[in-house]
């Protein structure tokens, strides 16, 4: 079953400039205004929630929790890029699979 969650915000880009600094190294602001799009109540009751915490990012679907890290040195330096892999584990943690359609962030659940 594939899950609409959210748009992502229209003003993503504008966290990746020098008018945003963001000394992480990970695009934390920018991984920060990614994941809002990530709260939903789903038909059946379960919470979708997402949330980052230094370099861990978690992804709770109901009961299920997925976790990732986001790791430059694997994945960077491009901080869409370390976010993307994050986001794929740990939406596989959680037992789902995680896509990106015409700016709508959906999860398929099995």
């Amino acid at each position: 079953m594939k899950v609409r969650l959210g748009r992502l915000p229209d003003d993503l880009e504008r966290h990746l400039t020098d008018a945003e600094p963001d000394a992480s190294g990970i695009g934390a602001n920018y991984a920060e205004a990614y994941l809002k799009a990530f709260k939903k109540t789903l038909e059946d009751g379960r919470r979708v929630s997402s949330r980052r915490r230094g370099l861990r990012l978690t992804l709770k679907i109901g009961d299920r929790v997925g976790a990732a890290l986001m790791n430059r040195l694997e994945h960077g330096p491009d901080v869409r890029d370390i976010l993307q892999h994050a986001l794929t584990e740990a939406a596989a943690g959680a037992g789902v699979t995680y896509s990106v359609d015409d700016g709508v962030v959906c999860i398929e659940i099995t």
